[in-house]
């Protein structure tokens, strides 16, 4: 770890950073990676404010274990979670009072956190008419530097205590009857709004962003704040989160003895340490974070790409878990009980073993081939176009609606689930317009063009004149937005918002979840310049239009199906 001096920690060993798979320069965009040059709008990881601490030029580490076999490896994708539930049941499970006594000591390794730190809340949504509902849990893995052996993992000793991020965000989401899971990954530097937070350990609250990376909001009110922007985000209840820190990925890579990785070529990244031969490779415990923090030496060195191997690692490291013959030998199971407790932050309904064995036991009939993780839909953010992402306007919208219908992805044309008869009742009708409150924000102005001047202006009498007699003009200072939306702030308040849209003709994709709004919020985006009602798509001239296509392209989904699942190599990162 880096000394005053930056030449070592305190034991005058040598800074370990890079070699253990953190290092700060991952934070640094490198021109001279064609590829990073190449691809406008690849996620910047400077982008979010991170630190400047800089871990030391260690040589790579040494390769990873020999490939079983050669060649890509056919991954059989087990069941997401349940191996945390089933390996403790199995723990404790016949030996009487020693074993409720362990489960107690067990039940105590796990750090418990409210599940939301937001200032506003969704509503979990009524079962299905067979009594059946959706279930989605948060996963997170976070970037703490607190403790020693986050330390000796991640470097940057001064940074102890200071803010964290959650780098790796996945939502996973298991269908109403259990039939199927979607998991969606989103890039760490993706701009999003972040809601008003409030920390549950020092009580301090955050203000709400408006735009700031995702991977911030942990810092914000830890992991319930990231739980509140995703439900803010996507307009999706979540019903639990589980996080994991450095120390964790280590700790749990060691338990289950290794989890299968494949590259596509021989990889060399000095930035992370992680140095593999062709083909499949067994990564162990610091081995395994220098995986997880391989940005520049995987694809075309962006975050897209660490976010993939990511999700790979993940459904192997499931894998393993469930087949390993540590779930059947006493102690080695201790040794990946205490691992896989003392790795887990969860929420406060999920803080104990029970709950965890409940959950596995929910999720454990989903077959491995109706498993699928993709990557949020994204573009380059137009005010940093080159370094950091936004939610793409034109597909995120319809994946959020996916999972809040649920839709699988393996089937995007299945008929979204029916509303029962509890929703068909309770569903309110819209407020009289009148007794809406509206704040119109003009946003329109973009990098190459200021806003049009008195728009928010024309918008508010419009609606006036359609009823909306409480529409005011927002006077703060004009911000910039691609794209137009009705935001609205509490769950009763979105029939309002649909039909507020609705009466300008707005798409009903663009009504968007936004705690911090006070009533509705119009704002006009770029993409309404001119005119009292929104544009329509232009129509392709006959015979040139391209038939509808899936929101999710087959070739952006990793499936539990099987096949070939390499990661792609940068050709300057080979050897």
């Amino acid at each position: 770890m880096p000394g005053e001096d930056g030449t070592g920690g305190a034991s005058g060993t040598p800074d370990r950073a890079s070699e253990l798979g953190w290092d700060d320069s991952l934070y640094e965009r490198d021109p001279a990676v064609p590829a990073q040059r190449s691809a406008p709008g690849a996620p910047e990881p400077g982008a979010d404010g991170g630190n400047d601490a800089s871990a030391g030029d260690e040589p790579p580490g040494e390769p990873g274990s020999a490939a079983r076999g050669g060649g890509g490896r056919k991954p059989r994708w087990r069941r997401v979670l349940v191996w945390t539930a089933g390996s403790l049941a199995l723990l404790v499970t016949g030996v009487g009072v020693a074993g409720y006594l362990y489960l107690e000591h067990l039940n105590g390794n796990l750090t418990k956190k409210p599940r939301s730190a937001g200032s506003g809340d969704l509503e979990k949504p009524p079962p299905n008419a067979a009594g059946q509902s959706p279930l989605n849990i948060l996963l997170l893995g976070s970037d703490s530097r607190d403790g020693e052996e986050n330390q000796q993992l991640g470097g940057a000793r001064d940074l102890a205590g200071g803010p964290v991020r959650a780098d790796v965000q996945m939502l996973l989401h298991a269908s109403a009857d259990r039939s199927n899971i979607s998991v969606v990954s989103i890039p760490r530097d993706t701009q999003v709004a972040i809601p008003e937070c409030t920390d549950p350990d020092s009580g301090e609250t955050f203000p709400a962003a408006e735009t700031d990376s995702i991977n911030n909001a942990l810092a914000r009110g830890g992991p319930g704040c990231v739980l509140a922007t995703w439900e803010q985000l996507t307009g999706v209840y979540i019903d639990h989160f589980m996080m994991v820190d450095f120390a964790g990925v280590v700790d749990m890579a060691d338990a289950v003895g290794g989890v299968p990785v494949c590259v596509e070529e021989n990889i060399d990244d000095p930035k992370s340490g992680l140095r593999l031969t062709a083909g499949e490779s067994v990564v162990e415990g610091e081995q395994a974070l220098q995986w997880l923090r391989t940005r520049k030496g995987f694809a075309d060195g962006s975050d897209i790409g660490r976010t993939k191997a990511q999700q790979m690692y993940l459904s192997h490291m499931v894998e393993e878990l469930q087949s390993s013959a540590s779930l059947t030998n006493t102690g080695e199971l201790m040794d990946l009980a205490e691992a896989a407790t003392n790795a887990l932050t969860v929420n406060n309904e999920l803080g104990s073993v029970q709950a965890l064995y409940d959950l596995g036991t929910d999720l454990r009939e989903v077959p491995n081939d109706r498993i699928n993780m993709v990557t949020l839909p994204w573009q380059p953010d137009p005010a940093n176009p080159g370094v950091t992402v936004i939610p793409d306007p034109s597909r995120a919208p319809a994946l959020f609606e996916m999972l809040r219908t649920d839709v699988p992805l393996d089937d995007q044309d299945a008929e979204p689930a029916e509303p029962t008869p509890e929703e068909t009742e309770e569903a309110p009708d819209p407020s009289p317009p009148a007794e809406v409150a509206v704040s119109v924000l003009n946003e329109t102005g973009s990098d190459l063009q200021p806003p049009v001047d008195g728009r928010a202006g024309v918008l508010t009498e419009e609606l006036v004149r359609l009823g909306y007699t409480q529409a005011v003009t927002d006077a703060t200072a004009p911000d910039t937005s691609p794209t137009t939306e009705v935001r609205y702030a509490e769950e009763e308040d979105r029939v309002d918002a649909e039909a507020l849209a609705e009466a300008l003709g707005i798409p009903a994709e663009r009504v968007m979840a936004s705690p911090e709004t006070e009533g509705l919020a119009l704002v006009i985006g770029e993409d309404w310049r001119e005119g009292t009602a929104f544009p329509e798509a232009p129509e392709e001239p006959e015979g040139e239009r391209a038939p509808e296509g899936p929101t999710i392209e087959d070739d952006e989904i990793i499936s539990g199906s099987g096949g070939d699942n390499c990661m792609p190599v940068n050709p300057l990162y080979t050897w």
